[in-house]
């Protein structure tokens, strides 16, 4: 259990130590994906209970500072709502100059804020863009808003916030069978796709593992267009295991499936594949979250949160916030929010908030 004696620093009962930050700055969102909450939208946050600017701030310093955090992301909801995003990022990167500060947004009116962002101190975005399909798009988030999107994809990489990084959901029956078509649109503008497999943090509680898209599904698909060849740099405590992409037209010219590539062959770009639930990164995982109420969460899957607004609003020193912090963190659970249930057991419960409410 940490104490105030000695250095502190997020870690676990399980040998683990977070030091990837995501603070969620608010809960509401301009889309309504349907694996992120129902169409009618949820019972929002009312702005007192919203970490302010001051208070995000204070605790991405205190994370840094004293807890040893290496990486600040900021998330929602759709963290471009709040009209005070910049001044956040402007606030930690005066007090850190060196550490790399992204974002997670769907890029709805990222064309007409980035230049501010990155002159406040941004250096990496994350858009989440689950098909290039109109029909299939305002589909899958409500909003005939595809155009929008694109244009922040493009106006990010514009601003050379490289690697701009594309978060893709693939939902069975709705737009699985345009992971292959995602893919070639991605590396042709040189963005990074992510696939993420579907995981149960949906408001409709929908969610079942009969219609998960798989890792494993996934590769066999993608591979009937491209070549995957698994990226030989080190993966670390990354939840996405990285693939080097290459047109089959780089594999010899008499070439079966399984052939090896031809030894000039030069990879398209690369994309990673995050298994949240068939091939789980539990064991190397690093992040510790913040709701946007100021809640601590030491598991995307837990329903126990440690609340750290009333230190941060009752006068607790930063050195107080710090060690109610890291013990919340030590009893992060071994996965998937219990240290014995896994997601396929029938005694698995969803917690109750959604991905909306925690954050990504």
């Amino acid at each position: 259990m940490p104490t105030t004696t000695g250095p502190l620093r997020l870690r676990d009962r399980w040998g683990r130590t977070a030091d990837d930050l995501r603070i969620s700055l608010i809960d509401k969102c301009n889309l309504r994906c349907t694996y992120c909450m129902p169409a009618e939208g949820l019972p929002w946050l009312h702005k007192s209970s919203l970490l302010t600017a001051e208070e995000a701030v204070r605790l991405a310093d205190i994370g840094v500072r004293i807890l040893g955090v290496k990486d600040i992301r900021f998330t929602g909801g759709e963290p471009l709502v709040r009209h005070d995003l910049a001044d956040i990022i402007a606030g930690v990167r005066e007090l850190h100059p060196e550490v790399p500060i992204s974002i997670t947004t769907n890029g709805i009116g990222l064309d007409k804020k980035v230049d501010a962002l990155v002159d406040a101190g941004l250096t990496r975005v994350n858009v989440s863009l689950d098909t290039i399909d109109p029909q299939a798009f305002a589909e899958l988030t409500r909003r005939d808003r595809l155009p929008q999107v694109m244009a922040g994809l493009a106006a990010a990489k514009d601003a050379g916030l490289e690697p701009v990084k594309v978060n893709a959901v693939m939902m069975r029956g709705v737009n699985d069978t345009g992971a292959a078509d995602l893919l070639a649109w991605c590396v042709e503008r040189g963005y990074q796709l992510r696939f993420i497999e579907q995981m149960p943090l949906d408001a409709d509680r929908s969610w079942a593992r009969d219609n998960l898209v798989s890792a494993a599904e996934l590769r066999e698909r993608l591979s009937e267009r491209f070549v995957l060849r698994e990226d030989p740099a080190p993966r670390g405590s990354a939840p996405a295991q990285l693939w080097e992409v290459f047109d089959r037209v780089s594999r010899v010219q008499d070439a079966a499936q399984d052939a090896p590539l031809a030894a000039d062959a030069t990879p398209l770009g690369k994309v990673g594949i995050i298994a949240s639930v068939t091939e789980s990164f539990c064991s190397a995982c690093s992040r510790t979250r913040v709701t946007a109420d100021g809640k601590i969460r030491s598991c995307l899957f837990s329903n126990e949160e440690t609340d750290l607004m009333w230190l941060l609003r009752g006068g607790a020193s930063d050195e107080d916030v710090a060690l109610g912090w890291a013990r919340a963190m030590w009893g992060k659970p071994r996965a998937y929010g219990s240290d014995e249930v896994t997601l396929d057991d029938e005694a698995y419960v969803q917690p109750e908030r959604t991905m909306s409410a925690i954050g990504g």
